[in-house]
């Protein structure tokens, strides 16, 4: 299909997307890579007056460590992310699942930012910064704030990112040599998980097992408390709501999460 016809404007600065946000507020979209919002576009699930280029603003652009975190611009591509000797280094887990990212197309278009702005419970990226434990930086006309991803999200496609605010930065712990594992449960290589589980530091997010991104708090908990990898593992579908679809039911969806969880962590402790 085609979209609804719109304007559109690149700004040169941060600053300048900001204040034409601030202008028009939920009349306006963001486009950085462009892999989820045109879709929506194209289907007419979504009809902005205007798109607002941020593609190009080479001060969304970098990856850079401050203190015990990792700092990388919301316009860095999954790429960059997936190749950065310093992403290897200081969270590992964090480019591998960068690498798992639709097709290299989609890599070397497709923005850290802009996948966690979608809000879309199947993708890989927001639960893997959700298992690391990272934040949100958000800015707009009342000023900056940092968000923990574990109060980012609302629910289906939906944050706490007001229309007028921009994700500017992302910020996950230094884990460096801790163990990390990301298993993704796919029918074809590039498709959405049907589940997939991020494991690190004792964290354990999960892709598409309810409307948001999940954390596995049970098996967190479990985990904690000494229980061995198995009994926590068993634990991975406790407070998921999994949707039904051609792909998988709710239910195999939740063996999924219990198999896949014991795998990952099985991984992240060198077993």
């Amino acid at each position: 299909m085609i979209p609804v016809g719109f304007a559109y404007e690149r700004p040169d600065t941060l600053d300048g997307a900001l204040a034409l946000l601030a202008q028009h507020g939920e009349d306006a979209t963001v486009l950085a890579g462009g892999h989820s919002i045109l879709p929506v576009m194209k289907l007419r699930l979504a009809a902005p007056e205007l798109v607002i280029d941020i593609g190009r603003l080479a001060e969304l652009n970098y990856v850079r460590v401050e203190g015990d975190e990792l700092a990388i611009g919301a316009g860095t591509k999954h790429r960059t992310v997936e190749s950065s000797e310093v992403v290897q280094a200081e969270c590992p887990l964090l480019a591998a699942v960068a690498r798992t990212v639709g097709d290299p197309q989609i890599r070397h278009r497709g923005t850290l930012g802009g996948s966690l702005a979608h809000a879309d419970p199947a993708s890989d990226l927001p639960a893997a910064v959700l298992a690391l434990g990272g934040t949100v930086v958000l800015r707009g006309p009342r000023g900056e704030r940092s968000v923990p991803m574990t109060g980012f999200y609302t629910g289906v496609f939906s944050s706490v990112k007001e229309p007028d605010e921009l994700i500017t930065e992302v910020r996950v712990p230094r884990t460096g040599a801790a163990g990390w594992a990301y298993e993704k449960f796919t029918r074809r290589a590039n498709d959405w998980a049907i589940v997939a589980v991020a494991a690190v530091d004792g964290r354990v997010g999960l892709v598409n097992m309810g409307p948001t991104p999940l954390r596995a708090s049970a098996t967190e908990a479990a985990l904690a408390e000494g229980a061995s990898i198995a009994d926590a593992a068993a634990l991975a579908a406790e407070g998921t709501e999994p949707t039904a679809d051609l792909t998988a039911t709710a239910e195999y969806r939740r063996h999924l999460a219990r198999v896949l969880t014991k795998r990952a962590l099985t991984t992240a402790a060198g077993a």
